[in-house]
């Protein structure tokens, strides 16, 4: 049981024996032991009574830093992610930080150079302050992360996989071995993976990150972040301590929204995959398409890894480089009816975005890419849809 769960009761139903779905699907099982409803409470309070002898025997003291309604959707989490524990924050940004302002002074971090751009430009303006240093490497290739390394002074590998907006693809196990022969952690951003698709505690990882805004909520109602571990060790307690302390936990609401969403989780991923994949196919044999970075495409460069590390399919997301240059992309972008221009990803409604624009100087996105968050809508309207404002981007030629 995850190291921050509640003791179980009698109504918490099972919790062995059945599949990932089937535990999420019932929010594992529990039954409120008041009212027998079969949806957990929200539970709001922010403060609790003490015992007669001063001490908490509830388990909860103040809500900065626990919640019974997070704790529960905190468990799910764990069981999705085989984790020993996992902790909820208010963004995916706070869960990540949370990660690098454990560290000690003096460690040395490598990142992926394809990432996301939010966590690259705070990582580029906090580590001076932070006094950590970070280099930032093509993780897609192992042998870089290999030459990346400071030996005695390498305290974090943080990888991404898939790596947005280029879809790169990362040796799990692989980085992980190298990571602890340096005497390093691994932790992996799996957003654009998601438990559904990739299990990187299984592979090797130490913590795993989600900004649990996207495919986890999928319903872009909620903004949160949700980090899972392998083991409590040290560095967890450093974490759990943070996220107390800066008051990063999510709030009761948001976590009773995600707990919603986590229940039908695997269908709306396995939607979700299927149809990114069904467009990553027909698009690549568009004529105004001049490459589409999808890793479930065989002629992905890291496709063969991410077809042993990947499972029921290879995700949601998948970029396309549009012929004719960035003018085409952007005109493209702005003749859709069916798709979204709008930030994010992992929702139910699919989402279109010209990276470069958003990123700005110094992103390694092509001025030609956009990117696709592929909702639940069905695939023949999507790749309709797409086509034409391709054929209109380009007046209509071929």
């Amino acid at each position: 049981m995850p190291a921050n769960s509640q003791t179980p009761d009698p109504d918490a139903g099972p919790s062995e024996g059945y599949t990932k779905r089937t535990l999420a699907a019932q929010a594992m099982g529990r039954i409120d032991p008041i009212t027998k409803g079969v949806v957990p409470p929200l539970h709001v309070s922010t403060t609790f009574l003490r015992d007669p002898d001063n001490a908490y025997s509830s388990g909860f003291s103040y809500g900065r830093a626990d919640n019974a309604t997070v704790r529960e959707t905190e468990n799910v989490l764990a069981m999705l992610e085989d984790a020993a524990g996992a902790l909820l924050f208010g963004s995916g940004m706070a869960a990540a930080a949370a990660v690098f302002c454990a560290l000690e002074p003096g460690a040395h971090v490598i990142a992926p150079r394809v990432m996301y751009w939010g966590l690259r430009r705070w990582l580029q303006q906090e580590s001076l302050r932070l006094q950590i240093s970070v280099d930032f490497v093509d993780t897609e290739t192992t042998e870089n992360v290999r030459s990346a390394i400071h030996p005695g002074e390498t305290k974090l590998v943080w990888i991404e996989t898939p790596g947005n907006p280029l879809w790169t693809i990362a040796d799990i196990a692989a980085v992980a071995t190298l990571a602890h022969d340096a005497g390093a952690r691994l932790a992996i951003d799996s957003t654009a993976a998601s438990p559904f698709h990739t299990q990187p505690l299984t592979l090797g990882a130490d913590i795993v990150m989600h900004s649990a805004t996207k495919i986890l909520n999928g319903h872009s109602d909620v903004v949160a972040g949700v980090l899972a571990c392998a083991k409590t060790d040290a560095i967890w307690e450093r974490i759990t301590t943070i996220r107390a302390g800066w008051g990063a936990i999510l709030g009761p609401f948001e976590a009773y929204l995600l707990m919603r969403s986590l229940r039908t989780f695997s269908l709306r991923a396995a939607a979700q995959a299927a149809g990114a994949a069904i467009l990553a196919d027909r698009l690549s044999q568009h004529p105004h398409v001049s490459a589409v970075l999808y890793p479930g495409l065989p002629g992905h460069p890291g496709h063969e890894v991410a077809a042993r590390q990947m499972r029921n399919g290879f995700g949601f997301m998948l970029s396309i480089r549009v012929a004719g240059g960035e003018a085409a992309a952007i005109a493209t972008a702005a003749n859709v009816k069916l798709w979204k221009r709008a930030t994010s990803l992992g929702g139910v409604e699919s989402l279109i975005e010209h990276r470069a624009s958003v990123e700005g100087p110094g992103t390694p996105c092509p001025i030609d890419l956009l990117r696709l968050s592929t909702g639940i809508e069905d695939p023949d309207d999507l790749f309709s849809d797409l086509d034409r404002a391709l054929w209109a981007a380009h007046g209509g030629k071929a």
